[in-house]
């Protein structure tokens, strides 16, 4: 069965017919899938700068300990365009189900056997080598898993709720934040002082296998994205080669799309990969208790989470780029407030700043998925997502800690820090000015030629075929 939906023009165009429990379904699936997905990374990001900096490389001296294990949460996102070509291109081919269920497994289980290694007393080197190894493979697995959870989502959706629903999978990030830090502050609880260093970091790590059940079981019962069994059910079947088609027509889009995630990423990363609360926690330097932290920082990412879902709403209403302007606006005044207030040292004015700047994050965030898919032409969607989305978590997240832990290192402050967030959060803001809105644009094959052009508000669309 089809219905009937509008294009960005007025036209209609056909797309196979979903139910609303079906869309329910699939908002749950895309949502809580992702959040398992992202606790399980945003978990190591955190035990990073407070564990794995002193068990597994402490004979390189605390400062240098430090920037090495930031370096491993980096070393990740170099992996992840591995996973978002591989994805990418059997999302476009075989579709986006199947894809999440490998990515769901794959994540858990190496977040669980990070939880299970030894230690360097214990194993010597092999302790960090087998530790990245586990790293690289949640790296591919991130890599793969947002692109075709967005395009899920996205792709089920009514014509003037993409944004809305696109929005599930982006609240799966601040939510897999919120449940790694309230998790890690329990444990510090349950096994305060030298017993959360000897064993009290593994249990988060341990309760992915159970979270890995739950998302298994939720994500079976969902079908396929309608767009991709429109494009199964002809004869082209989709682009043969879909990363080679999106890298020859599409490279400068790609590029843009990228730096408007870097812009967000960036910034984000600062609570997400591990460095505020390194930074706050350092018995050197703020020595800010480590469970207040911690509660602090699930408590703003319960903000992330709203505002994201503001975002996509709002989005629907005023458009995809008119929502980034406002949050990147936003987010550049508390990038800018970030760490001269984090450096009073009160745990109320860091959970304050922390609040108003995931407001910021927010209004970045839960449009994306509704923009990069409403970016791309339905045979190429699947790579141009997923690549777009992992080439700017490198530009942007990937070393964003390390980097701000040698500016604090080669500066002895965070002013240069300020700078640099504020700079990519700009960055962000001018890719934004250069592209279209886009909104509403159809999505289905039948639109291909549509969807090709009109990318760029400078220059003449151009036909990509």
């Amino acid at each position: 069965m089809t219905q009937r939906t509008a294009g960005a023009d007025g036209r209609e165009s056909t797309a196979p017919h979903t139910t609303l429990a079906e869309r329910r379904r699939v908002v749950a699936a895309t949502t809580i899938g992702t959040a398992i997905e992202w606790y399980d990374f945003f978990l190591y990001a955190s035990v990073a700068g407070l564990v794995f900096n002193q068990l597994m490389f402490g004979p390189l001296g605390s400062g240098a300990a430090t920037i090495v294990s930031f370096l491993t949460v980096g070393l990740s996102f170099l992996f992840r365009p591995l996973g978002a070509f591989l994805a990418g291109h059997f999302a476009d081919r075989v579709g986006r189900r199947l894809v999440l269920m490998v990515t769901l497994f794959t994540m858990g289980a190496a977040t669980a056997l990070i939880g299970l290694l030894p230690t360097y007393d214990s194993i010597g080197v092999w302790a960090p080598v087998l530790l990245i190894v586990l790293r690289i493979l949640q790296g591919v697995s991130a890599g793969g898993e947002w692109g075709s959870a967005v395009l899920l989502a996205v792709e089920h959706a009514p014509v003037h709720k993409r944004g809305l629903f696109g929005a599930g999978p982006q609240i799966g990030v601040p939510a897999g934040l919120l449940l790694s830090s309230g998790v890690l502050a329990l444990m510090n609880v349950i096994a305060p002082g030298d017993a959360f260093m000897e064993w009290g970091w593994r249990i988060p790590f341990l309760f992915s296998i159970l979270l890995v059940i739950v998302g298994f079981y939720i994500r079976r019962g969902v079908d396929e994205s309608p767009v991709f069994e429109e494009i199964s059910q002809r004869a082209e079947a989709g682009a043969t080669n879909p990363v080679g088609s999106l890298f020859r027509r599409y490279l400068p889009l790609v590029i843009v799309g990228a730096l408007v995630f870097a812009g967000n990423g960036t910034v984000g990363y600062m609570t997400t990969g591990g460095f505020i609360q390194n930074h706050a926690t350092d018995p050197d330097g703020l020595a800010m208790e480590r469970g207040a932290v911690l509660l602090a920082v699930t408590g703003s990412a319960a903000t992330w989470m709203l505002f994201t879902l503001v975002a996509g709403w709002v989005s629907d209403h005023l458009g995809r780029r008119r929502t980034y302007i406002i949050g990147f606006l936003v987010q550049a005044v508390g990038a800018a407030a970030l760490f001269p207030l984090v450096g009073t040292g009160n745990i109320w004015i860091l959970f304050g700043v922390l609040v108003f700047l995931t407001v910021g994050l927010g209004l970045t965030y839960g449009q994306q998925s509704a923009m990069y898919a409403e970016l791309f032409p339905a045979s190429i969607r699947g790579s141009g997502v997923s690549i777009t989305y992992a080439i700017g978590s490198i530009l942007g997240g990937a070393f964003a800690p390390t980097i701000a832990a040698a500016l604090v290192q080669g500066t002895g402050g965070t002013a240069a820090v300020t700078g640099y967030l504020v700079t990519a959060t700009l960055v962000g803001l001018a890719a934004v000015l250069l592209l279209k809105d886009r909104t509403g644009i159809a999505l289905g094959p039948d639109n291909e030629a549509e969807q090709a052009t009109g990318h760029f508000v400078l220059g003449r669309s151009r036909d990509a075929t």
